[in-house]
């Protein structure tokens, strides 16, 4: 299956604190590329996996599980820990959730989180109608592009596939289970005004975890994909002096 164009993984080479970004549920790589070129021009070593199922049809996105994205992700921090002494992980929506797994399932390995719009949680009733409805509709109206800023292109599917919603729904349950597990520094960005997240999931995050270091960070100017819109500079400015002041690696 060919990749689309900007939908390609990227990784770059910088110190020996890395960092691993996360995308959410439909997206690609693009909604983290300009997060990671940024952290890679402070000095950061930089990897954006491409999940499975994503950035080429919806169709083969529904012909995956959670578990399959995690197992993404999980090569990802490996791949950055071959060269890095730390490893912060960052995810945005359902890339939120899955560094969140990250963290409760290898904590030695994740040296802290920063979370933009996590998805943990839904009240949408709608969604108590997935395992039943997934067998007879494959699809429905994407949930991407959720920006506030004219003309950006998150470059993501216009259909969002039940079967892939419904494990997602599996992969908050797990998650949401462990939170207990999460010891890590916790950045947590929230935007205001979300038509994808209910406040709910930052709310649960910043209550069960067990970290003693969390933070969270109102966002006033912008929608669900905040790291493509008009906060996104203050998200790459100040998770990356996050980065910088909990690390322990000399020169990070």
């Amino acid at each position: 299956m060919s990749v689309l164009p900007h939908a390609s993984p990227f990784h770059a080479d910088g110190g020996p604190v890395g960092v691993l970004l996360t995308h959410g549920l439909t997206g690609s790589p693009a909604s983290m590329r300009p997060w990671a070129e940024s952290l890679r021009a402070e000095g950061f070593t930089v990897s954006v996996p491409r999940l499975p199922g994503h950035g080429t049809t919806w169709q083969e996105l529904n012909a995956t599980s959670w578990q399959d994205w995690y197992a993404e992700a999980s090569r990802g921090l490996d791949t950055v820990r071959q060269t890095c002494d730390e490893v912060f992980v960052a995810g945005l929506s359902m890339g939120g959730c899955l560094a969140l797994r990250l963290a409760e399932e290898r904590s030695d390995d994740v040296a802290g989180l920063v979370l933009v719009n996590p998805s943990i949680v839904s009240t949408d009733k709608r969604l108590v109608a997935l395992p039943l409805l997934k067998r007879f509709v494959p699809a429905l109206k994407g949930i991407g592009n959720d920006i506030k800023k004219p003309g950006v292109d998150e470059h993501c599917y216009d259909r969002t596939p039940l079967k892939a919603l419904d494990s997602l729904r599996d992969m908050w349950k797990v998650t949401r289970d462990d939170l207990a597990k999460v010891t890590a520094p916790l950045l947590v960005f929230r935007s205001v005004e979300d038509h994808v997240v209910e406040p709910l999931s930052a709310q649960i995050i910043t209550q069960r975890v067990s970290s003693r270091d969390v933070t969270e960070r109102v966002l006033d100017n912008s929608y669900h994909v905040a790291t493509l819109d008009n906060d996104a500079e203050s998200i790459f400015t100040e998770s990356a002096e996050f980065i910088r002041k909990r690390t322990s690696v000399s020169g990070g």
